[in-house]
């Protein structure tokens, strides 16, 4: 009995010895900016759950730790987001502990509005799942599918789960849920709203500046739609091109997308660009 402890210590002594190195190193390279300078790591799932002594749910707060500790890197001759690394990083999280509250609320918070919102979704859906007593995974998944998705259904069904989890916000989520059958409202002016929502509610500064940026992103797509609609009504003819704004004078310039991924004009019609990356997204 008395060896057993002894290894037990040891072990422990280990680990923590390892994870105090882990933080004093993360911490050392927050002090510096960083730049994307290629794919980074992420180790599976099945080897996180063996180095973390078969427990997947210390692994899923490690793994956690580590995607809060090293942030995005990003590309500072394109501006754009390391945005395969998020992705992965938030997938091993989900899959060694679905429930993981700060994996989907912040993997809804930077992939949805960065152009990954389906694979953002497949995480609230399994939140949602795993957490039956949470109503916020199924609202947030109900708005996305709405927003993202146009899939009324899918939405209206999100947002009946999490009425059924929230007594007293249940009449608000139903009639939400009636509304956007009925497109009742402005739903990009609606989206800013609670962006902007979001970000003054953020626990951390950089969690806001993040949210910032998606503003500054939905802002630069409200602005092509807007003046899209002023350049048809003044022509009588449908927007033939995105530089057409610019060359008729109704923009200086086409407005940037401080994620560096862009908006995409497709059938006539602005969208904010999506981002895919093989391997990752899961069937819904």
């Amino acid at each position: 009995m008395i060896v057993s402890r002894r290894n037990g210590f040891l072990l422990f002594s280990v680990a923590y010895f390892a994870f105090a190195i882990f933080s004093l190193v993360s911490q050392r390279a927050l002090e510096k900016p960083q730049e994307y300078s290629g794919d980074r790591v992420v180790v599976t799932a099945p080897v996180q759950i063996a180095l973390a002594f078969g427990d997947r749910y210390f692994a899923a707060n490690l793994e956690a730790i580590r995607l809060a500790a090293t942030g995005m890197t990003v590309n500072s001759s394109t501006g754009a987001i390391d945005g395969n690394y998020l992705l992965r990083s938030h997938n091993v999280v989900s899959k060694l502990n679905p429930c993981h509250e700060d994996n989907y609320y912040l993997a809804n918070a930077i992939l949805s509005w960065a152009g990954a919102d389906s694979e953002a979704n497949s995480i609230l859906q399994d939140a949602s799942r795993c957490r039956s007593w949470d109503f916020l995974p199924a609202f947030l998944l109900g708005f996305n599918k709405y927003y993202f998705e146009r899939n009324i259904p899918a939405a209206q069904e999100a947002l009946k789960v999490a009425a059924a989890r929230s007594p007293e916000n249940a009449i608000a989520m139903k009639r939400f849920a009636v509304m956007i059958g009925t497109e009742e409202f402005d739903d990009h002016a609606l989206a800013l709203a609670y962006l902007e929502e979001q970000k003054d509610q953020a626990q951390s500064e950089s969690l806001a500046d993040s949210l910032q940026d998606r503003i500054v992103r939905l802002e630069g797509l409200i602005l092509l739609l807007e003046k899209q609609e002023i350049y048809e009504a003044r022509f009588e003819a449908a927007l033939p091109t995105p530089s057409a704004l610019v060359n008729s004078g109704l923009l200086d310039a086409l407005p940037n997308d401080p994620l560096g991924i862009g908006y995409e004009f497709i059938d006539g019609q602005f969208k904010l660009r999506q981002i895919r990356i093989q391997g990752v997204e899961r069937p819904q």
